[in-house]
């Protein structure tokens, strides 16, 4: 996949797009990142990119201008698919960075200061939120949809289960506890069920633990989660001897 950044600050891209997980997976050719500085194009002496927002109010807004011309000199006559952070996008979620997985070509716009001026819209494909609250720009956002996106696309990831395991995925539920050596660390113990081998037994522990994390730190998720009978069976066990609502 082709990724091109537009942005007022491309070197807050330079160790994230270089770094772990994401900087071997171009390093193999599966990725392919570039950013662009919107302000290369503005057409003022100054290479300034924002200004006063008609009408009057806070902040600075990021001119048309620069962003269509960034724009349309980097996607040219690709199909790239063109997508804008912003707060009063769809919120990413598991399911949208699977469909986005399956594209060849993605442009993200992030924005800064106030906002953007509006007729950047028709160049668009789509708006994408990180969460319910503002930051100073969208390189963070930015960055945080890359990696999302990235984890499903095939060999991205050391291990294709990887990403079926996590919270969120697969079937809505958070992850069980993870473990590894030693077995007994400061008197604290591994649970002996990961130890016995018996792989179904570990299976329904696992998922008892995320039916239990969920209800504990997540309940409104089991609202839309995958549940069998043991699974609700277990649910009201926990929450009639923990007191649970």
């Amino acid at each position: 996949m082709k990724i091109d950044i537009l942005t007022l600050f491309p070197e807050m891209f330079e160790n994230v797009l270089s770094s772990s997980i994401l900087g071997r997976a171009e390093s193999k050719g599966i990725l392919e990142f570039h950013t662009h500085n919107i302000r290369d194009y503005s057409l003022n002496k100054h290479r300034n990119a924002d200004d006063y927002p008609f009408g009057g109010g806070a902040g600075m807004v990021m001119m048309a201008q620069p962003i269509f011309d960034c724009i349309e000199h980097v996607k040219g006559n690709s199909s790239a698919r063109c997508i804008m952070m912003s707060p009063r996008g769809r919120v990413l979620s598991p399911e949208i960075a699977m469909e986005l997985a399956k594209e060849e070509h993605l442009l993200i716009l992030a924005g800064h200061y106030e906002g953007i001026d509006e007729r950047v819209m028709e160049l668009m494909d789509d708006e994408i939120s990180i969460g319910d609250y503002v930051l100073t720009g969208g390189e963070l956002p930015a960055m945080v949809l890359i990696d999302c996106v990235s984890r499903f696309i095939p060999n991205v990831l050391g291990s294709a289960d990887s990403t079926e395991d996590e919270s969120f995925s697969g079937q809505g539920l958070l992850e069980y506890p993870q473990y590894t050596r030693p077995s007994s660390f400061r008197g604290r113990d591994v649970p002996e069920v990961l130890l016995n081998g018996n792989h179904a037994e570990i299976k329904r522990w696992r998922r008892e633990q995320s039916l239990l994390k969920t209800l504990r730190m997540r309940p409104d998720l089991l609202e839309r989660a995958s549940l069998d009978e043991k699974d609700k069976k277990f649910l009201e066990s926990v929450k009639s001897t923990q007191n649970i609502s």
